[in-house]
């Protein structure tokens, strides 16, 4: 099974409070990410982002510049629905980020919390890092 059909399964299956990475709030993230953004116009990108929460907490505390990446159209959805009206404000990207080559120097932040350990394979951590 590739990628994008595992997630799109996972995500149409469980809610996501029932998955192990599960975090109502990502304050640690959210402490790293103010401690490295320059300002509320630093662009933020966050890899792997699924349902989480970190958009719109970044949002709310007037970040203007945030793209959130996912394989997963289905999660995408989901946290663009929670967002309503705000999801506009967000630059939404459905991908592998194993499969895409990301123009260098266009993010001051890069965030992500658990998809390195999801990368199971030489072949996945390699395409990763740049």
């Amino acid at each position: 099974m590739d990628a994008k059909t595992h997630w799109e399964k996972v995500c149409t299956t469980k809610e996501p409070e029932t998955v192990s990475w599960y975090r109502a709030h990502l304050e640690t993230s959210l402490a790293l990410i103010q401690r490295a953004a320059h300002s509320r116009l630093a662009s933020i990108i966050d890899i792997g982002a699924g349902e989480s929460t970190l958009v719109d907490d970044l949002l709310a505390r007037g970040y203007e510049n945030i793209t959130v990446l996912n394989v997963s159209q289905t999660a995408l959805d989901v946290t663009k629905k929670r967002l309503g009206a705000l999801a506009g404000r967000v630059n939404w990207i459905v991908t592998d980020i194993t499969q895409v080559k990301l123009e260098s120097f266009t993010y001051d932040v890069w965030h992500h919390r658990s998809v390195f350990h999801f990368l199971t394979s030489n072949e996945q951590r390699a395409a990763y890092v740049p």
